[in-house]
């Protein structure tokens, strides 16, 4: 009898992490994929992900609202309350033999609350990372209420056991992410990218371009404006090379960020800059691949960026402390200090690729893991 193994996707990042995951299950012959979509994967205004993840031959047997408009400290509690409840229903309803979830966002701890509450095996990927905010507390509380770890990284399986994680429990397999990278074409043209319609200038994705993606950081809620203002006036400085934005993700204080780049793009309308609100996993690791240096706060910038050597210009706290390769440089939220990183990131160009966060090959050695892992006792 095949283990049913209900993979939760509440949005567009965690996708792109464990997209490799889902296929190996899917196909897997011990093994039945049971696909939950919810929060933002749903929303327009954040690129309704759930259409990338239909279009790749992936059928949601649950479709979740949850989210809380408003996009501040409250909302963000408020929306892991009902995720909780929601979620809670869904789990009755499909009785899976084992939840698996993502990284350390508020969705993710809704979905490890409602899973361990209902005695269901929790699955963690990405456990036992340091980063600079609250995601630090959410991840490190996910990890606890999980039974199975599946890390990234080596100093993360050593983290998830310091933290009294049963060692035959954690496996280091990479972040599936890297799967993307290894398994498709880097590739990038303007063909590729054509169903991509953005606003401001027209990309040439053929050219070189810089990367921005700038993310709320939770515990300096109230300052994305200004902090984001920073880094666009920073990529002002740059003139001769286009930029490619991207719009922030839904964590509490992204109205804020939102609304420092739509000033900006007013006010710079001439300006050689594309915005973009999503890309599918493998356009996004075309996207990438290809730009000649990444400014901003986004995580893919620490592991993705690591694997393809890409340079990197990490701005602010939102992943002080956490585990980088040698492509990161680092500037606080300050356009001038931020400039000078970029135009010695340029400067410098590629670099070594760095696998510390995997080879490529995860989300089949998961999905073989999950086929003959033995249920902890306590379940």
């Amino acid at each position: 009898m095949k283990r049913k193994v209900c993979v939760v996707v509440a949005s567009r990042a965690n996708y792109g992490r464990v997209k490799y995951v889902m296929k190996a299950v899917q196909n897997h012959p011990k093994l039945e994929l049971q696909l939950i979509v919810g929060a933002s994967t749903l929303l327009e205004r954040f690129g309704r992900a759930v259409d990338i993840i239909t279009a790749d031959g992936f059928v949601p047997l649950r479709s979740i609202y949850y989210v809380v408009e408003g996009e501040t400290l409250s909302t963000q509690a408020k929306s892991t309350g009902m995720g909780i409840v929601e979620l809670t229903t869904a789990f009755e309803d499909l009785k899976p033999d084992m939840v698996v979830t993502v990284a350390d966002r508020f969705e993710t701890m809704a979905t490890a609350v409602a899973a361990t509450y209902l005695n269901i095996p929790l699955v963690h990927l990405q456990g036992g990372e340091i980063s600079g905010n609250i995601d630090d507390r959410v991840r490190h509380a996910i990890t606890k209420l999980a039974d199975i770890h599946f890390v990234a990284s080596e100093l993360s399986a050593r983290c998830v056991i310091s933290m009294g994680e049963d060692p035959g429990y954690v496996f280091n397999y990479g972040c599936p992410a890297m799967d993307v990278l290894a398994n498709e074409d880097l590739s990038i043209s303007n063909d590729d990218m054509a169903m991509y319609h953005g606003v401001g200038c027209k990309a040439d994705w053929e050219k070189p371009y810089l990367l921005m993606l700038q993310h709320p950081v939770t515990t300096s809620y109230g300052h994305g404006f200004t902090q984001v203002g920073e880094t666009l006036e920073a990529l002002k400085k740059v003139p001769e090379i286009p930029k490619i934005v991207m719009w922030p993700n839904i964590d509490a204080g992204s109205d804020h960020v939102s609304k420092g780049i739509r000033h900006f793009r007013e006010n710079n309308m001439g300006a050689p800059i594309s915005y973009f609100k999503n890309f599918a996993p493998e356009d996004y690791a075309r996207v990438l691949n290809n730009a000649v240096c990444c400014v901003g706060n986004s995580s893919s910038f620490i592991r993705e960026c690591a694997y393809l050597g890409v340079p990197v210009v990490m701005v602010g706290d939102r992943q002080h402390g956490r585990e980088h390769g040698k492509n990161v440089a680092f500037a606080g939220y300050d356009k001038d200090e931020i400039t000078m990183k970029i135009r010695e990131q340029i400067a410098h160009g590629r670099y070594q690729p760095d696998y510390r966060f995997g080879t490529g090959n995860a989300g089949p050695r998961i999905a073989d893991e999950l086929a003959r892992v033995a249920i902890p006792d306590a379940l």
